[in-house]
């Protein structure tokens, strides 16, 4: 009998400290992560999912959100294709989840984007939203873009642009080898970087232009053969995963030691293979470095590795946590609809400094930073990747107004 009576009194307290906070009730917001979680990408996104959820964690427990709002993920196999990635969202979507998560592939997300837009012309009422916080496709804004999808990384034409910046700065730059994956951005990341070349750096000759099968070579060096006969004196390649370890083994192995600049050097298993190669001529675009800011290292990089035994490197995974948390606030309810036009036009900070949800096409802006791949001091360098004893030092930034890009988006947005 008391206890009965306690349990109804604690009760009462609750629902009137949830709506003293103008929230009827505690809610969690399922989050479906599609992605692939076995074959040569797994590594790669159960780290994504691994920093997801420490985000997560640490949303829920200092309530980023507002009182009573939690969040909680649920991974779903995609297996790195379009139509187990597309099975995969309808069994989210039959249980009821309605906030989806994907960056493993630019192609899945475009497919996840028709995919969830015809569901939801069908469901009014029952919409789903899409997070691409690491595919960098740029047709995933601009022709593709949907009021339902919301891109939380800078796009290729964005990070190509200062891949250009970069090589133009440089003087003993006179020949580039693009080599990159046969695949959406791949494509797009070689086109940009040759335009914005020509752009800057007129006298500057693009001696190689090489398109491979995505995660399918097993040898790069044929490959290499090629950049070495070409005379390049610079390589620049968005290679991710296997793909980018693969040509960094290959070069080891052929004795070929050229700069690199690369969009993905700071990803999983990467760095383990440039210390391994003994390349130390290594530059990485990126959003976000863990040396860049000592204060953000002591908040975020140090506890993550004291819980994961892993390395922080991708703050757009912590970012879709903090946009989303920031929707739901503003739009004082977690409905989709609500959350997706809260989020048009949102500015935050984010782990990386400023960022805003451009309301146009829904892309992120922010800043970009240049790391230079050196051995940690323990000063100037304190944090290394993979217990290589080597790390990514900043060594430049590109402004988020730089880096930023037009858009060609007609966004059509629900009644």
């Amino acid at each position: 009998m008391k206890s009965s009576f306690r349990s109804r009194v604690l009760s009462a307290v609750t629902a009137v400290t949830f709506m003293a906070a103008g929230i009827a009730h505690a809610e969690v917001v399922k989050i479906a992560h599609i992605d692939s979680f076995s074959g040569p990408l797994t590594a790669l996104n159960q780290h994504f999912h691994t920093t997801l959820q420490f985000a997560m964690d640490r949303a829920n427990k200092e309530q980023w959100a507002g009182p009573g709002i939690t969040f909680e993920a649920s991974t779903f196999d995609g297996k790195n294709n379009v139509q187990e990635s597309l099975l995969q969202l309808k069994k989210a979507q039959d249980q009821g989840l309605r906030y989806v998560v994907q960056g493993g592939s630019s192609g899945i997300a475009a497919a996840l984007i028709d995919g969830i837009s015809r569901y939801n012309e069908r469901n009014p009422g029952k919409e789903t939203v899409q997070f691409s916080p690491t595919a960098i496709a740029p047709d995933l804004t601009n022709e593709r873009c949907s009021f339902w999808y919301f891109n939380l990384d800078s796009n290729a034409l964005m990070r190509s642009e200062g891949v250009a910046t970069l090589i133009a700065k440089d003087p003993a730059f006179k020949k580039v080898f693009l080599i990159n994956q046969d695949y959406a951005t791949g494509q797009q990341a070689a086109v940009a970087v040759r335009a914005a070349l020509k752009r800057k750096r007129p006298d500057i000759e693009i001696v190689g232009d090489e398109l491979h099968p995505m995660m399918q070579v097993k040898d790069f060096t044929p490959y290499v053969a090629k950049i070495r006969a070409s005379g390049a004196n610079v390589i620049f390649t968005q290679n991710f995963a296997s793909d980018l370890v693969l040509l960094v083994k290959a070069m080891k192995e052929s004795g070929l030691k050229l700069p690199i600049i690369t969009f993905n050097a700071a990803t999983t298993g990467v760095p383990t293979a440039l210390a391994a190669g003994g390349l130390e001529n290594i530059k990485v675009i990126t959003q976000w470095l863990s040396n860049d800011d000592p204060v953000t290292g002591k908040s975020w990089v140090d506890p993550f590795k004291a819980k994961t035994g892993d390395d922080l490197a991708l703050a757009p995974w912590v970012n879709v946590v903090r946009v989303l948390a920031e929707g739901i606030k503003a739009a004082k309810s977690t409905d989709p609809r609500k959350v997706a036009a809260a989020m048009e036009g949102l500015k935050t900070k984010g782990i990386n400094g400023e960022i805003e949800v451009r309301k146009a096409d829904h892309q992120l802006q922010q800043q970009l930073m240049v790391g230079e791949w050196t051995k940690v001091d323990g000063k100037t360098l304190r944090y290394d990747m993979e217990k290589t004893g080597y790390g990514f030092k900043v060594v430049d930034r590109i402004p988020s107004f730089t880096a930023s890009t037009p858009t060609s988006c007609q966004m059509k947005r629900p009644a």
